[in-house]
């Protein structure tokens, strides 16, 4: 173990990593090492990474970047240097493997995807994955904080508060990246592209129970922005899958786990 650094930050355990190489060594691994540093905090325990931690984050560049596994080996190299120095009881670089992408970047296997290929989306969904989005990023730092303040405790195994604010901090970081590919993969839907008549998502509709008589008012949105409550419902749902692309006073057949029911599509609101 290196005697000079007993439980060092990921700052000094990267520099430290750092004046192990030639120059040219470096130069070339010093970008790439940065940015894992920063994107966990540079004051962060290096002891206090977690190996779902590492993984989302070699997840997050696989999808990010074509050259991903180019880009991951100088923290992979980092980190198994660690543990030969004793920093950190496992070898965390086991878990930096770079995800299988395709040229057309495959998404990430944790994160969910709806059924249909294409993700379309309501501006109004768009502008509210975003306010999310900045919501999670804006928590970061106070994790991280609380991460390193119950890591303060070396007692790792009984240590309840720090398993619970790592654990906290996966699922932040795995929505985080959840929303970074809807918001990449989302097709906003064209307004003015619309048929008059035609059902697509983001349309109001009012429906007729043929059998009952009884007539529902719904609006067809992306799968990520369903709200029951308020009349929101999915454009893959089995409601949502009969109506789009069909034409105000068209009739279909909803086949759901209640039964087979006929709908008239009254009307299309814009």
């Amino acid at each position: 173990m290196n005697n000079e650094l007993k439980n060092p930050s990921l700052t000094e355990a990267a520099e430290n990593f750092l004046l192990t190489l030639t120059g040219r060594e470096r130069t070339v691994s010093r970008q790439e090492i940065h940015k894992f540093v920063s994107w966990f905090g540079a004051h962060h325990a290096l002891s206090g990474l977690t190996g779902t931690e590492v993984g989302h984050y070699a997840d997050r560049v696989s999808f990010s970047h074509a050259d991903h596994a180019q880009k991951l080996e100088p923290i992979r190299a980092f980190l198994a240097y660690a543990k030969k120095q004793g920093w950190t009881k496992n070898n965390l670089s086991t878990n930096l493997k770079a995800r299988k992408t395709s040229s057309t970047r495959t998404v990430p296997v944790h994160v969910t995807r709806e059924p249909s290929d294409v993700i379309q989306i309501t501006q109004q969904g768009m502008d509210d994955l975003k306010a999310e989005m900045e919501e999670l990023i804006a928590k970061r730092p106070a994790l991280i904080d609380e991460i390193q303040l119950a890591a303060a405790d070396k007692d790792f195994k009984e240590n309840v508060p720090l398993h619970a604010a790592r654990e906290a901090r996966g699922h932040l970081e795995g929505r985080i990246m959840e929303l970074e590919v809807t918001l990449k993969t989302a097709v906003l839907v064209d307004e003015h592209a619309r048929s008059a008549r035609r059902v697509n998502v983001g349309n109001t509709i009012i429906l007729c129970n043929l059998d009952t008589g009884e007539e529902r008012r719904y609006t067809l949105v992306s799968p990520r922005e369903v709200d029951a409550a308020r009349g929101k419902i999915s454009c893959v749902s089995p409601i949502g899958q009969a109506v789009v692309n069909q034409e105000q006073g068209d009739t279909v057949e909803v086949v759901a786990p209640a039964g087979r029911m006929r709908f008239k599509i009254k009307q299309v609101v814009h």
